[in-house]
């Protein structure tokens, strides 16, 4: 049996959030295989009503796995001598889970924000509560 999924209350679209949050990046250049993150942050509480206390809301500062795809380098997800992609890849908008270990913490205009290599990609999802 598995556990139920925690969904959270969204007052506004989270990818939405992010977005506004970051702001343009169009002067911005992603190297090489690298892939800019945003990071999901939970709302203050679930569907069923359920609060989340502030410091377990503030874990996903330091443990999140959720992430929304902001821009992608030239070669990520090219498959190359060192590594076959089969054709899988992301695009920017998608959500997607890494783990944390895997990507450099950095902050764009307050918007946390990681850097990870294609290949730590683990999976996309379809929504960011999907993966706790």
């Amino acid at each position: 049996m598995t556990a139920p999924q925690r969904l959270m209350q969204h007052d506004t679209d989270p990818a939405k959030d992010i977005l506004k949050q970051v702001g343009d990046l169009s002067k911005f250049v992603l190297f090489g295989n690298q892939i800019l993150l945003g990071v999901y942050k939970r709302p203050e509480k679930t569907k069923s009503q359920i609060y989340l206390p502030d410091q377990t809301r503030q874990e996903d500062e330091h443990q999140g796995k959720a992430a929304l795809v902001l821009m992608k380098g030239p070669t990520a997800f090219v498959s190359d001598d060192n590594y076959d992609f089969k054709g899988q890849d992301v695009k920017v908008g998608d959500w997607v889970s890494i783990f944390v270990s895997d990507g450099r913490k950095l902050m764009i205009n307050g918007q946390l924000c990681r850097i990870v290599e294609d290949q730590h990609i683990k999976l996309k999802i379809p929504t960011p509560d999907a993966v706790y």
